[in-house]
């Protein structure tokens, strides 16, 4: 096995893990499921999510990791070799997200690029973002650079290069994020759409706003990806486990906050509180928010700046989701960092070419009217993603037993989320799991 490194300090670590966490999952997709869910009403059971569910799987994960000392494969196979599968399971999740989600950043660039080079009034226009991801070889070209740099990172090992990258990355992402949402909130309306923001309207709880918060928490913590694990196995035995816990969740849920501060309130008043604006979906990014940034005194500017920070949310969650399996690689094959490296940004951009063109010259491929885009999504979040979560419950909630996460975070620390952790790790997370598993089988077909 390779020689491992560590992170040097429980900053560094926190950093790391709340760079993994912080990506499109907050920035992107947060704030569109907020408008879409009711806004405030999503947001509190969102709250409570993270620091019940979000809070028992992230441990989980991170204690198997520190425990076991290896990567997501090995570390199961350490634990009980029957039950190696599972790590296979979870090294998947990231394998097929990488592609899609690099197609996804490389839009983001060019989106940067656009506003730098006075292009906004270009973004704004109809058509725009259709006739630039039905092109053939741009979006490739922008693909292949988001992959390089991140695996630029990955290559110079853990601490010269994710934690390094991460402490400056992630003060820099929060900085721009607080700067641009005090000059949306400033602008004539920004409250009123604050308030639609963070005012919990119960009459629009439901079912589904539950099962796609549920969801959220899994996306935007990287669960079930096997990246909290690899990077529970760089976590020095002497830090304190539950506290890092909670401090990355802060992170990540202030991340997610903020950047519905700063989109959700632009949308409301530039579009007068409109419904369809607020549930663009997906789209609000690429094609709602452009046309609010056009409207908006200094919109260029913001635009710049915004882009560039999803940007670097982007990338802090592709370098963590490369090191899972260059991690693998050096642990279960003996494979060097550098060749390892090497491998996935291959394997990444091999299946990122088809994703981008399945919005051109391929998008005659589609299943139930899906895109490959799509495709990989659904399989990976609504399939792959709850069943890694479910198995790892069940693993360790009834087959190596609590007491092997407890023991471990015990080792460092107290333990004062100890009892909840018992009940949630062996009965509630995984009913909470299922039913995101059949509501999203059942959302397609």
């Amino acid at each position: 096995m390779n020689e491992r490194g560590l992170f040097s300090s429980r900053m560094g670590f926190i950093l790391a893990a709340a760079g993994a966490a912080v990506g499109l999952g907050n920035i992107w997709r947060f704030p569109y499921l907020a408008a879409e869910y009711g806004g405030g009403i999503f947001l509190l059971v969102y709250l409570v999510l993270v620091v019940t569910l979000g809070f028992t799987i992230m441990i989980t994960e991170i204690a198997v990791g520190r425990s076991t000392g290896t990567s997501v494969v090995t570390a199961f196979a350490g634990l009980n070799k029957k039950y190696t599968f599972i790590g296979y399971l979870s090294l998947l999740v990231p394998l097929i997200i990488l592609p899609y989600y690099s197609v996804i950043g490389g839009w983001v660039m060019k989106y940067a690029a656009v506003y730098f080079t006075g292009g906004a009034d270009a973004a704004a226009a109809d058509g725009f973002f259709g006739g630039f991801i039905a092109l053939p070889l741009e979006p490739i070209l922008w693909t292949l650079i988001f992959v390089a740099l991140a695996c630029i990172v990955v290559l110079l090992g853990v601490e010269k290069g994710i934690e390094r990258a991460n402490k400056i990355l992630m003060p820099t992402l929060i900085l721009m994020l607080i700067g641009l949402t005090a000059y949306c909130l400033s602008l004539p309306g920004g409250l009123d759409g604050l308030w639609y923001y963070i005012y919990p309207d119960f009459s629009k709880f439901s079912a589904e706003t539950v099962l796609a918060a549920m969801g959220q928490v899994f996306y935007s913590l990287t669960l079930g990806f096997g990246v909290m694990i690899t990077y529970g196995s760089y976590l020095a035995k002497k830090t304190d486990m539950e506290k890092s816990v909670r401090t990355i969740e802060i992170f990540d849920t202030g991340v997610a906050f903020l950047a519905g501060l700063l989109i959700i309130p632009a949308v409301f008043v530039f579009s007068g509180g409109s419904p369809e604006a607020l549930g663009a979906g997906p789209g609000l990014m690429f094609q709602a928010l452009p046309k609010v940034f056009d409207m908006m005194p200094f919109g260029s500017v913001v635009a710049a700046i915004f882009f560039v920070l999803v940007a670097v949310a982007a990338l802090t969650s592709c370098i963590c989701m490369l090191e899972v399996p260059v991690a693998v690689l050096g642990d279960r094959f003996g494979v060097s960092r550098k060749i390892a490296s090497g491998l996935v940004f291959l394997f990444t951009m091999a299946l990122a070419v088809p994703v981008s063109l399945g919005f051109g010259v391929l998008d005659w491929i589609n299943v139930a009217g899906m895109s490959l885009l799509d495709m990989f999504d659904f399989f990976s979040n609504s399939i792959l993603l709850p069943i890694v979560a479910f198995l790892t419950c069940i693993f360790i909630g009834w087959i190596v037993k609590p007491k092997v996460v407890i023991d471990e975070v015990k080792s460092s620390s107290p333990f004062h989320a100890e009892r909840m952790y018992v009940v949630m790790v062996k009965f509630i997370a995984p009913l909470c799991i299922a039913a995101i598993l059949i509501y999203g089988l059942f959302s397609v077909l």
